[in-house]
């Protein structure tokens, strides 16, 4: 079984319900019709400002009131709030009547953030709200040899979209949002590398230190999780290659959670490994959020759509 087929059976088999606050395009709609026919789990579908009859409007307005007193001092100003589809859609995960949603194909992502940042806040222990792409390369045919790829074919991305310049603690935030994850959706143990010009102190300078100081955090917030770095991306990735660079590290040549020091680092090498390698991108993943609001693409099709569903739906499963 393939993964993404795997990531739609997993979902499925959790019975839940996930909200898509964007139901006047067609391929929100048509992603919608997918998910109820794959039997993932229940949708709720807006099409507009949600209206007054909406029976969870006021819960929404007074969460939201609740959450921002200095944004929205009375009841009037709450409701209004609360009528936009993208904090409506976040307000109903906060109150457990859907338990993720999924927007972005019709706004930027700096509004889906702002509306799960509202309604929902970071995860507990979490200050960081990041990104990860999933790299699915299961057909493995580009891949040189020697190249280690993980048996599930995924290799996770981070962060690829929301943090520009992240500091040693929000990278070891990142990292421990990510790792979180992994088990969730691929259904395997994580193994971080973090990604730097360096591998073990080959080179040095604030840069380099930067990262070396983000695994000691990591190992503070995740002592359980096997990581390493700094690394270069093939000490991370080919086994050969790790033997002769980091021979005693846990999880060089077989890394399989990649943490990149910086968004155009992470960017780059996702659209470059989408492009040259065949890979399948599935993201981006919003993580570090208390529970899943999920980003897409404005360029997302139908079945992109439906996967970031099936991610997110995973997401909120903490058995």
């Amino acid at each position: 079984m393939s993964f993404r087929a795997s990531l739609r059976q997993r979902a499925a088999a959790l019975g839940r319900t996930v909200v898509l606050p964007e139901g006047w395009d067609e391929r929100v709609r048509t992603a919608a019709a997918r998910l109820e026919e794959e039997g993932m789990g229940r949708v709720i579908l807006l099409t507009g400002p949600v209206g007054d009859d909406e029976a969870d409007l006021p819960r929404v307005a007074e969460l939201l009131r609740a959450r921002k007193p200095d944004r929205v001092p009375d009841s009037e100003r709450a409701l209004e709030a609360a009528r936009d589809p993208l904090r409506f859609a976040a307000g109903l995960v906060a109150l457990g009547r859907a338990h993720a949603a999924v927007a972005g194909a019709t706004c930027p992502t700096a509004d889906t953030l702002r509306a799960g940042l509202w309604a929902l806040g970071p995860a507990p222990g979490i200050e960081t709200v990041s990104s990860a792409f999933y790299m699915v390369l299961e057909g493995r045919e580009n891949i040189p040899s020697g190249t280690s790829v993980p048996p599930s074919g995924v290799l996770t991305f981070a962060d690829g979209g929301v943090v520009p310049e992240p500091t040693p603690a929000q990278l070891a935030e990142i990292a421990a949002s990510a790792a979180d994850d992994r088990h969730r959706i691929v259904g395997d143990d994580p193994r971080v590398a973090f990604l730097s010009f360096s591998t073990r102190g080959s080179a040095s300078g604030p840069r380099v230190e930067r990262v070396q100081e983000a695994v000691a955090r990591f190992r503070a917030l995740r002592p359980d999780v096997l990581c390493d770095g700094e690394l270069q991306g093939d000490a991370a990735l080919v086994p050969e290659v790790a033997k002769r660079k980091a021979p005693e590290s846990p999880v060089a040549g077989q890394a399989n959670v990649l943490i990149f020091p910086d968004l155009d680092s992470g960017n780059i090498a996702y659209k470059l490994v989408q492009r040259l390698a065949g890979a399948v991108a599935i993201g981006p993943i919003v993580q570090g959020l208390a529970k899943p609001v999920s980003d897409l693409s404005r360029g997302a099709t139908a079945e992109d759509i439906v996967d970031v569903a099936a991610v997110a739906l995973l997401q909120s499963y903490s058995g």
